[in-house]
């Protein structure tokens, strides 16, 4: 990578240099404009308005240092901002957290579209795997009216996810332990989970921005990506009483087995496979038949 620093003095100019650099090491170009934003803390259209100004000099070192770094190690821009957004809203971010994505918000949509369908007052939600918490925290803050948990085997992922509770105001009840284990006896309306699901046979075919900085237990499970289903569709197979509806987000091309399995342990429930807005099936719901 060359050393030589770049020459440009108005914003227009840096966009320019930084969409080519980018362009040049197979990245993503729309990183430029994200960073832009962040550093000058201005709004798309101000950037496209007064393109023509210089961009300020206490900013246009830390800009190429992190167009660079993306550049050479493909570092999410979220960890270079420290935040990603989730259906609306900014959520702080780390190594120990995997990235909020757009097709868990159509898994988030589902859940609330059950609870606005079957009426369901005050329902106990439990998040399964919470990372930073964006399931857990958006369901609060969507249904103010709900008690929420969230678990997760990581301590370091749930200090973020307390972190991101605290700055939205949202009443989340954090628990450390192994997906369910710490809450068998409780009564639990619905059970949400976003699990590692990838299989470590496909590790080599990822791309590095995933597999360099999205910590590995929030991506990977043994028996083809599918343990972590079994282990809390076991889990819940325990439980006194059964949730009226599990949501799972899912692999594409897990559909039928994680169906198979929830089959397999549990009885009475209804499973539906929902494509995201790719056509890509990405989620499995189940429903307890009253």
């Amino acid at each position: 990578m060359n050393s030589m620093q770049p020459t440009f003095t108005s914003i227009r100019e840096a966009r320019r240099w930084a969409s080519l650099f980018l362009q040049e090491h197979n990245r993503e170009v729309r990183v430029a404009d994200l960073l832009l934003e962040h550093f000058l803390d201005w709004t798309p259209s101000r950037i496209l308005a007064f393109d023509e100004e210089s961009l300020p000099d206490e900013i246009r070192e830390p800009f190429i240092k992190a167009i660079k770094n993306h550049a050479e190690t493909g570092i999410p821009v979220q960890h270079l901002l420290g935040y990603g957004h989730f259906y609306g809203r900014e959520f702080q971010v780390d190594k120990h957290v995997l990235i909020p994505r757009p097709e868990t918000e159509e898994l988030v949509l589902g859940v609330l579209e059950y609870v606005r369908t079957t009426k369901l007052k005050k329902p106990n939600i439990v998040d399964l795997g919470t990372g930073s918490g964006v399931i857990a925290i958006t369901l609060k803050a969507e249904l103010p009216e709900s008690n929420v948990t969230a678990v997760d085997l990581s301590e370091a992922a749930l200090h973020v996810a307390g972190k991101n509770a605290k700055e939205h105001n949202t009443d989340v009840e954090f628990v450390q332990g192994d997906f369910l284990e710490p809450l068998l006896d409780e009564s639990i309306d619905i059970v949400v989970s976003n699990p590692p699901y990838i299989a470590y046979s496909e590790k080599e075919m990822m791309n590095d921005t995933v597999l360099n900085f999205d910590p590995n237990m929030a991506l990977f499970a043994e028996e083809e990506g599918l343990a972590a289903y079994k282990v809390i569709v076991q889990q819940l197979s325990k439980m006194k009483q059964q949730p009226k509806c599990i949501a799972f987000e899912i692999g594409y091309q897990q559909g039928l087995a994680v169906t198979r399995i929830i089959q397999e342990y549990l009885s009475g429930y209804e499973c539906e496979i929902r494509k995201d807005i790719n056509q890509k099936d990405r989620m499995v719901f189940a429903y307890l038949n009253s």
